[in-house]
């Protein structure tokens, strides 16, 4: 049976500062160090052998991943990293705390940037402190300035459809380690989730979203790991 495993990552420095992250590369903070050793724990505890492991290219999540499976006891399991699997870029929002942010837009612009499922923030000016055009992970890619969950699902439907749900329709067990917006996207791909509730949907960092899928990759079934901290799942279409 094919099954799939989504972790979102521990808490990072910038979430505790309450700062747009997007892609840029902070680390996990001990509280989500912690988050990504439970998540790993929970795995085992529940019994799951992972085949295969996927990741973004960002440290808060690739770090997650391994301390999962650490704890899992599966440190030997083939990883794979890929930056379409990244958070949502955030383009001029970028670095920016939000409550500041909040203040001079003014609270509804910021939850529609935030929020809303097709519009994006105003688009990262070229050549600034987080211009990623010249990071060497991103090689050969065509990168986006600003992205909404729209456009962050359009980036993770061609690598789902190409890299991840071949190995699920092999009979494999997966675990995504990635972030709350590249999740999301997966989530709505699998339950067939309308946009207007996507973006209603939440993932609990470090809280393991094990989904038993059929042959077809429609879910049989889902659930939290850690109940004491679930959230609401949508019903499959």
């Amino acid at each position: 049976m094919p099954t799939l495993i989504l972790l979102r990552h521990g808490q990072s420095r910038w979430n505790l500062e309450d700062r747009f992250t997007g892609w840029v590369d902070v680390d996990l903070t001990p509280q989500g160090e912690a988050e990504a050793v439970k998540g790993g724990e929970l795995i085992k505890a529940a019994g799951v052998q992972i085949d295969r492991a996927y990741t973004s290219v960002l440290t808060r999540a690739i770090r997650t991943l391994w301390l999962a499976l650490a704890s899992a006891g599966q440190t030997f399991v083939p990883v794979v990293k890929d930056w379409r699997l990244n958070e949502r870029h955030y383009g001029g929002l970028t670095g920016l705390n939000k409550t500041d942010t909040a203040a001079r837009h003014g609270a509804d612009q910021v939850k529609i940037w935030r929020r809303s499922y097709d519009v994006p923030p105003p688009p990262l000016a070229p050549g600034g402190e987080f211009d990623f055009s010249k990071d060497r992970r991103y090689a050969g890619a065509t990168l986006p300035d600003t992205e909404s969950l729209k456009t962050t699902l359009d980036r993770v439907r061609p690598y789902w459809e190409s890299e991840i749900a071949p190995h699920l329709k092999a009979g494999e067990t997966l675990l995504v380690a990635a972030h709350g917006n590249s999740l999301r996207a997966i989530v709505k791909l699998l339950f067939g989730v309308g946009d207007d509730a996507i973006v209603g949907v939440e993932i609990p960092t470090g809280n393991p979203l094990l989904i038993e899928l059929d042959a077809d990759l429609k879910p049989l079934s889902a659930r939290y790991l850690d109940e004491t901290r679930a959230q609401p799942l949508p019903a499959a279409a």
